[in-house]
């Protein structure tokens, strides 16, 4: 067996917003939408998906106290990124900043809460 992919899923209770926030502000593409329930977007070659829910994903609170991500994506030039996302009307959380670990990264929220990290390998 060989896996090609792994797909995540996040949460919204509003998936034309989430569709809106990931196409119109961060730039990714809609591959898909099944309904008024389910979505695929694409982010280079990767793809995850949101799942239109009743309730705020009980998530975002967990991973806002823990520092973790929701997601991690990763582009080549961290600070073009930044500058995109800020052009058009998205705060970054934690602005361009060198890690311990040897990336230079950011943090944004999504419409709903989830976290974000742009990511560059230095």
């Amino acid at each position: 067996m060989q896996i090609s992919s792994a797909i995540s899923q996040l949460r919204t209770t509003d998936l034309a917003e989430s569709i809106r926030f990931y196409t119109t502000k961060v730039g990714l593409t809609l591959e898909f939408q099944y309904q008024d329930f389910y979505a695929g977007i694409r982010a280079g070659i990767q793809l995850f998906h949101l799942k239109l829910v009743d309730e705020k994903d009980p998530s975002i609170e967990f991973v806002d106290k823990g520092e973790h991500f929701h997601l991690y994506l990763e582009t080549d030039d961290v600070k073009a990124a930044a500058d995109a996302l800020r052009k058009n009307g998205v705060r970054l959380v934690k602005d361009v900043h060198e890690t311990a670990w040897g990336t230079r990264e950011f943090v944004i929220k999504d419409d709903q809460g989830h976290t974000l990290y742009f990511g560059q390998s230095r």
